[in-house]
């Protein structure tokens, strides 16, 4: 996967996607239509689900993640 995004692109994209998705949950807007064009917040906000879906994907792609940790006790 030579031109895919690494772990931490992919964290940011979602993290951003889910903080843009949980913003219009707080403050809906309506759809509306201006100079003919229809503006539809229900399909932008399936497309950031999509969004979260397909970070997850490639996320879960990336796997197996294996963190090595040490813990130290005084």
């Amino acid at each position: 996967m030579e031109n895919s995004p690494d772990f931490g692109a992919l964290l940011q994209i979602k993290r951003q996607t889910l903080a843009t998705l949980a913003e219009l949950a707080r403050d809906p807007k309506p759809t509306y239509k201006i100079d003919g064009a229809v503006v539809s917040w229900t399909e932008y906000q399936e497309s950031l689900r999509q969004t979260i879906d397909w970070c997850d994907r490639r996320l879960n792609a990336l796997e197996p993640l294996e963190l090595r940790s040490i813990a130290v006790i005084d």
